[in-house]
């Protein structure tokens, strides 16, 4: 799949080459001039690597055109709302990044969503979210303000009591044993995830792990609206709205539906995983 931030980053490469060769100057001259090697020249032209400001302020010296600098940070700015890397993200702290998708929840009538490893954010308890944003605040080393970060996550979950919203929510079942916490903290998710199984505003479907399945799980992802595409992944989460993108994030997100089981039967299923915790 080809990606709105994949092809916002060539786009940005064809204008740096003609940048380039409108000034006369060859990939080895221009990477003369910017003290680089020669293939972040052609890694930077081709759309294979996300120029920095600085890179970007030093192509507009190299070619005689400073001014243009500023028209190459609005198209590097326009990158950075689609792709979103954690380590930037982070730099700035848990409860920036939560409150920013909180927004974006605020603005979303109908929720489709997919976790594959954990219950999803807006079914979680606080000690739950307190368990899984520290786990992923030690792999990318920002560990400030995570309890900012669980009270903003919490009070997300102010939509589920809203009628005008719904939310068709799709995870697996290993989700349901996933040990990203301690038992006793799993224990009590499940129970909230059974109360929440109830709520008129909310459709959950868990696909078995012996489901037969069109395709097969990968990344977490939310959809908003039919409009827009939050992914997540290791590295970063991205921010897709082009109608392609979209389009094809609801084809996934259907064929996925279809192993899911609902009501009674996702009910028995997190029972299961519950009864499972409990002292032998």
């Amino acid at each position: 799949m080809t990606t709105d931030f994949q092809q916002g980053r060539r786009s940005l490469g064809v204008r740096l080459r003609e940048l380039r060769t409108g000034a006369g100057l060859t990939v080895r001259a221009m990477a003369a001039a910017c003290d680089w090697a020669p293939s972040k020249i052609s890694k930077l032209e081709n759309g294979k690597q996300t120029a920095t400001h600085a890179d970007l302020e030093a192509w507009a010296q190299a070619v005689g055109q400073p001014n243009v600098a500023a028209e190459l940070k609005g198209r590097l700015a326009g990158l950075e709302s689609t792709y979103r890397s954690w380590r930037r993200q982070l730099a700035g702290g848990h409860r920036a990044v939560q409150d920013a998708l909180g927004a974006q929840h605020g603005r979303t009538r109908v929720f489709r969503g997919f976790t594959g490893s954990v219950v999803p954010g807006v079914f979680q308890t606080a000690e739950y979210a307190r368990s899984v944003l520290s786990r992923y605040a030690q792999l990318h080393g920002a560990t400030r303000d995570i309890e900012a970060g669980v009270a903003s996550r919490i009070r997300r979950q102010e939509g589920l009591y809203d009628p005008s919203k719904r939310y068709h929510v799709l995870l697996h079942e290993s989700a349901l044993h996933t040990r990203i916490c301690p038992p006793a903290v799993l224990a009590d998710q499940l129970d909230r995830l059974m109360s929440i199984n109830g709520l008129s505003t909310v459709e959950l479907g868990v696909i078995p792990l012996g489901a037969e399945v069109r395709v097969a799980a990968g990344d977490d992802f939310w959809i908003h609206d039919d409009r827009l595409v939050i992914a997540e992944s290791w590295h970063a989460e991205m921010w897709l709205d082009s109608p392609e993108d979209v389009t094809l994030y609801r084809t996934v997100w259907d064929a996925l539906a279809a192993g899911a089981v609902e009501g009674r039967g996702a009910h028995r299923l997190i029972s299961r995983a519950r009864g499972a915790l409990e002292p032998r």
